[in-house]
C-alpha cells in the first residue's frame, strides 16, 4: 500500500513538473502575442490547460501523501477529460495551421508571403477588420520594422546586401513593398515607388505600400500572410512539445490508474491479481 502511494505521489509530482512546461509554452505564447505574433487569444486554451494539470496534480499528489480516496478519484477523473483537452488542442492547433508557406523569389534570401495561400478558420479570424485593426497597432507600437535597420561602419546595407538577409515572415510582408512591384530601394523601409512599374498592374498590395513609417505595408494582404506564417511557425514549436508532454501524461495516467487500482485491491484485502468475482464465491463447507 505505502508503495503504491508513494508511486502515485511520484507520478502527480512529474505530472505537476509537466504542468509548467504546457504552462510555460502558453506564456511563451503570450510573451510572442504581447511582441511578435500580436494575435493575443490563441495561448489562453494553453494556459488554462496547464493551470489545470498543476491544480489536478496537486490534487492528486495530496490524496496519495494522506490516502484521500476522493483526492484520487478526483485526480483521476479530472485528468481524463484534461488529457481528452489536450488531445483537441493539439488537433486544433495543426488544423488552423495546415496551409501556406512563403514562397521563395529568385536572388533573395526571404520569402515572399501572399494571402491567397492561406485559408481556413485562422486565416478569417485575422483578416476580420476588428482585429486586424489590432494586430496593425501592435505591429506598429512593437518596432518590428524599425528594428531592421543595419548599417556597416555607418554605411547603411546595400540593396544587394538586404536582398540576402533572412527575413522573418513579418519582416518579410510588413515592413517592405512585394517584390513584385518593382520599387527601387532606398533603405530596409524607404522605397522610391516611382522606379515601380513590374507588378502595378497584378498585385493589388503595391498601391498600398507607404514610405510613412506608421504605414508601411500594414496594410497589405502580404503582411496578414506574413502574420499567419509567423503564427504557425509559433504554434507549431508549441504542439510538438505538446506532443512530447501528452505521450508522457498518458503514460503517467496508466500507471497511476493501475496502482490506484492495486490500492483499492489491498484497501479490500484482496490477494494481488485475484479477481473481486473469485473472491466473492463462497467456500464450500467441508464435512
Amino acid at each position: 500500500m505505502r508503495a503504491s502511494n508513494h508511486l502515485i505521489g511520484l507520478l502527480n509530482f512529474l505530472t505537476f513538473l509537466l504542468s509548467a512546461v504546457i504552462l510555460g509554452g502558453g506564456i511563451w505564447l503570450s510573451s510572442r502575442a504581447n511582441n511578435i505574433d500580436c494575435l493575443k487569444f490563441l495561448q489562453w486554451p494553453l494556459i488554462v490547460i496547464g493551470a489545470a494539470i498543476m491544480v489536478v496534480s496537486l490534487a492528486g499528489f495530496a490524496g496519495a501523501c494522506y490516502r484521500n480516496t476522493f483526492l484520487m478519484w478526483l485526480y483521476l477523473f479530472a485528468m481524463f477529460f484534461i488529457i481528452a483537452a489536450l488531445v483537441g488542442f493539439i488537433i486544433f492547433a495543426y488544423a488552423v495551421t495546415d496551409k501556406g508557406s512563403g514562397r521563395p523569389v529568385m536572388n533573395k534570401g526571404y520569402l515572399e508571403y501572399y494571402l491567397r495561400d492561406y485559408s481556413g478558420w485562422l486565416k478569417d479570424r485575422v483578416v476580420d477588420d476588428d482585429y486586424w485593426a489590432n494586430i496593425r497597432s501592435c505591429l506598429r507600437d512593437s518596432k518590428v520594422c524599425s528594428k531592421m535597420g543595419r548599417s556597416f561602419n555607418g554605411v547603411p546595407e546595400s540593396f544587394e546586401m538586404f536582398s540576402m538577409r533572412k527575413l522573418s515572415p513579418i519582416q518579410s510582408g510588413c515592413c517592405k513593398p512585394p517584390t513584385d512591384c518593382g520599387f527601387v530601394y532606398v533603405n530596409e523601409t524607404l522605397w522610391n515607388i516611382e522606379g515601380g512599374t513590374v507588378g502595378l498592374g497584378t498585385d493589388t498590395d503595391c498601391p498600398r505600400w507607404s514610405n510613412d513609417q506608421q504605414q508601411l505595408c500594414y496594410q497589405c494582404d502580404s503582411c496578414k500572410a506574413g502574420v499567419l506564417d509567423s503564427l504557425k511557425k509559433s504554434w507549431r514549436k508549441v504542439s510538438v512539445i505538446n506532443i512530447v508532454v501528452l505521450i508522457l501524461l498518458v503514460i503517467f495516467y496508466v500507471i497511476g490508474c493501475a496502482a490506484f487500482r492495486n490500492n483499492k485491491s489491498i484497501d479490500n484485502d484482496e490477494p494481488y491479481g485475484e479477481a473481486r468475482m473469485t473472491k466473492a464465491q463462497p467456500s464450500r463447507i467441508q464435512l
